[in-house]
Protein backbone atom coordinates (compact mmCIF):
# COMPACT_ATOMS: atom_id res chain seq x y z
CA UNK A 1 0.00 0.00 0.00
CA UNK A 2 1.43 3.40 -1.01
CA UNK A 3 1.81 6.39 1.25
CA UNK A 4 0.30 9.75 0.47
CA UNK A 5 2.08 13.07 0.67
CA UNK A 6 0.98 15.37 3.49
CA UNK A 7 1.62 19.10 3.77
CA UNK A 8 2.13 20.71 7.16
CA UNK A 9 4.05 23.45 8.96
CA UNK A 10 7.77 22.82 9.15
CA UNK A 11 9.41 22.40 12.52
CA UNK A 12 12.96 23.09 13.66
CA UNK A 13 13.60 19.36 13.31
CA UNK A 14 12.98 19.65 9.55
CA UNK A 15 15.77 22.19 8.94
CA UNK A 16 18.48 19.76 7.87
CA UNK A 17 16.18 17.82 5.53
CA UNK A 18 14.91 21.06 3.96
CA UNK A 19 18.44 22.34 3.42
CA UNK A 20 19.59 19.07 1.81
CA UNK A 21 16.51 19.03 -0.44
CA UNK A 22 17.04 22.69 -1.34
CA UNK A 23 20.63 21.93 -2.32
CA UNK A 24 19.48 19.02 -4.52
CA UNK A 25 16.64 20.96 -6.14
CA UNK A 26 18.63 24.08 -7.02
CA UNK A 27 21.41 22.21 -8.85
CA UNK A 28 19.41 22.38 -12.10
CA UNK A 29 18.78 26.11 -11.70
CA UNK A 30 22.46 26.74 -11.01
CA UNK A 31 23.41 24.74 -14.09
CA UNK A 32 20.80 26.51 -16.23
CA UNK A 33 22.27 29.89 -15.35
CA UNK A 34 25.91 28.82 -14.98
CA UNK A 35 26.07 30.08 -11.40
CA UNK A 36 26.59 27.70 -8.49
CA UNK A 37 26.91 30.57 -6.01
CA UNK A 38 23.16 31.27 -5.93
CA UNK A 39 21.75 31.86 -2.44
CA UNK A 40 19.78 28.59 -2.17
CA UNK A 41 23.07 26.69 -2.64
CA UNK A 42 25.04 28.80 -0.18
CA UNK A 43 22.43 29.30 2.55
CA UNK A 44 23.61 28.15 5.97
CA UNK A 45 21.68 25.91 8.32
CA UNK A 46 21.56 28.78 10.85
CA UNK A 47 20.01 31.10 8.22
CA UNK A 48 17.41 28.48 7.39
CA UNK A 49 16.62 28.00 11.07
CA UNK A 50 16.07 31.77 11.35
CA UNK A 51 13.61 31.59 8.42
CA UNK A 52 11.79 28.76 10.17
CA UNK A 53 11.33 30.87 13.29
CA UNK A 54 10.39 34.12 11.51
CA UNK A 55 8.29 33.17 8.51
CA UNK A 56 5.81 30.59 7.36
CA UNK A 57 7.51 27.42 6.14
CA UNK A 58 5.60 24.40 4.91
CA UNK A 59 6.89 20.94 4.11
CA UNK A 60 5.50 18.09 2.08
CA UNK A 61 6.21 14.71 3.64
CA UNK A 62 6.17 11.21 2.26
CA UNK A 63 6.25 9.27 5.50
CA UNK A 64 9.08 10.84 7.51
CA UNK A 65 10.91 12.17 4.43
CA UNK A 66 10.62 15.84 3.46
CA UNK A 67 9.97 15.79 -0.32
CA UNK A 68 8.94 19.40 -0.80
CA UNK A 69 8.93 22.79 0.87
CA UNK A 70 7.94 26.42 0.38
CA UNK A 71 8.41 29.62 2.42
CA UNK A 72 6.59 32.88 2.75
CA UNK A 73 6.55 36.12 4.70
CA UNK A 74 4.05 38.96 4.67
CA UNK A 75 5.13 42.61 4.89
CA UNK A 76 3.25 45.40 6.67
CA UNK A 77 1.38 46.28 3.45
CA UNK A 78 -0.01 42.75 3.13
CA UNK A 79 2.25 41.59 0.30
CA UNK A 80 3.33 37.99 0.74
CA UNK A 81 6.72 37.07 -0.66
CA UNK A 82 6.72 33.38 -1.58
CA UNK A 83 10.10 31.75 -2.01
CA UNK A 84 12.06 28.55 -2.40
CA UNK A 85 9.28 26.32 -3.67
CA UNK A 86 11.07 22.98 -4.01
CA UNK A 87 9.98 19.45 -4.85
CA UNK A 88 12.24 16.41 -4.86
CA UNK A 89 13.11 15.54 -8.48
CA UNK A 90 11.50 12.09 -8.22
CA UNK A 91 8.24 13.72 -7.06
CA UNK A 92 8.07 16.43 -9.74
CA UNK A 93 5.35 16.58 -12.40
CA UNK A 94 2.72 15.05 -10.10
CA UNK A 95 1.07 18.25 -8.84
CA UNK A 96 2.99 18.58 -5.60
CA UNK A 97 4.44 22.00 -6.49
CA UNK A 98 0.94 23.31 -7.12
CA UNK A 99 -0.32 21.81 -3.87
CA UNK A 100 2.50 23.50 -1.95
CA UNK A 101 1.86 26.82 -3.69
CA UNK A 102 -1.87 26.68 -2.90
CA UNK A 103 -1.16 25.69 0.70
CA UNK A 104 1.26 28.56 1.34
CA UNK A 105 -1.15 31.04 -0.24
CA UNK A 106 -3.96 29.80 1.99
CA UNK A 107 -1.80 29.90 5.10
CA UNK A 108 -0.44 33.39 4.38
CA UNK A 109 -3.92 34.71 3.66
CA UNK A 110 -5.63 33.16 6.67
CA UNK A 111 -2.90 33.48 9.31
CA UNK A 112 -1.04 36.58 8.16
CA UNK A 113 -3.65 38.62 6.25
CA UNK A 114 -1.88 38.55 2.88
CA UNK A 115 -3.60 40.70 0.26
CA UNK A 116 -1.24 39.99 -2.62
CA UNK A 117 1.26 37.26 -3.45
CA UNK A 118 4.61 37.95 -5.10
CA UNK A 119 7.32 35.57 -6.24
CA UNK A 120 10.42 35.56 -8.42
CA UNK A 121 12.01 33.10 -10.81
CA UNK A 122 14.71 33.14 -13.41
CA UNK A 123 13.80 34.09 -16.98
CA UNK A 124 14.89 30.68 -18.34
CA UNK A 125 12.98 28.66 -15.73
CA UNK A 126 10.13 27.72 -18.06
CA UNK A 127 8.67 25.03 -15.79
CA UNK A 128 8.42 27.48 -12.91
CA UNK A 129 6.89 30.16 -15.13
CA UNK A 130 4.28 27.71 -16.45
CA UNK A 131 3.34 26.61 -12.93
CA UNK A 132 2.98 30.15 -11.64
CA UNK A 133 0.92 31.29 -14.62
CA UNK A 134 -1.33 28.24 -14.25
CA UNK A 135 -2.01 29.35 -10.68
CA UNK A 136 -3.00 32.86 -11.74
CA UNK A 137 0.26 34.77 -11.43
CA UNK A 138 1.04 37.50 -13.94
CA UNK A 139 4.41 38.97 -14.77
CA UNK A 140 4.80 42.48 -13.35
CA UNK A 141 8.48 43.08 -13.90
CA UNK A 142 11.90 41.83 -14.92
CA UNK A 143 15.22 42.78 -13.36
CA UNK A 144 18.57 41.95 -14.92
CA UNK A 145 20.80 40.51 -12.20
CA UNK A 146 23.75 39.86 -14.51
CA UNK A 147 24.33 39.02 -18.16
CA UNK A 148 23.17 35.41 -17.59
CA UNK A 149 20.21 35.98 -15.30
CA UNK A 150 17.12 38.15 -15.23
CA UNK A 151 14.62 37.71 -12.41
CA UNK A 152 10.97 37.69 -13.44
CA UNK A 153 8.58 39.08 -10.81
CA UNK A 154 5.07 37.63 -10.79
CA UNK A 155 2.11 38.62 -8.65
CA UNK A 156 -1.51 37.83 -8.01
CA UNK A 157 -4.20 39.25 -5.82
CA UNK A 158 -5.04 37.15 -2.76
CA UNK A 159 -8.73 37.32 -3.65
CA UNK A 160 -8.10 35.77 -7.09
CA UNK A 161 -9.66 32.39 -7.52
CA UNK A 162 -7.33 29.46 -7.14
CA UNK A 163 -6.32 27.26 -10.04
CA UNK A 164 -9.15 24.96 -11.02
CA UNK A 165 -8.25 21.29 -11.31
CA UNK A 166 -10.34 21.11 -14.47
CA UNK A 167 -8.34 23.85 -16.21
Amino acid sequence: MGMSVTISAATADDAEQILKLQYLCYQGEAELYGDFSIEPLTQSLDDLRAELSEGCVLVARLGAEVVGSVRGVVDDKGTAAIAKLIVHPRMQRHGLGGRLLAAIEERLSEDRAAKRYRLFTGHRSEGNLRLYRRYGYAQVGTEEVNRRLSLVTLEKDATATAYAASA
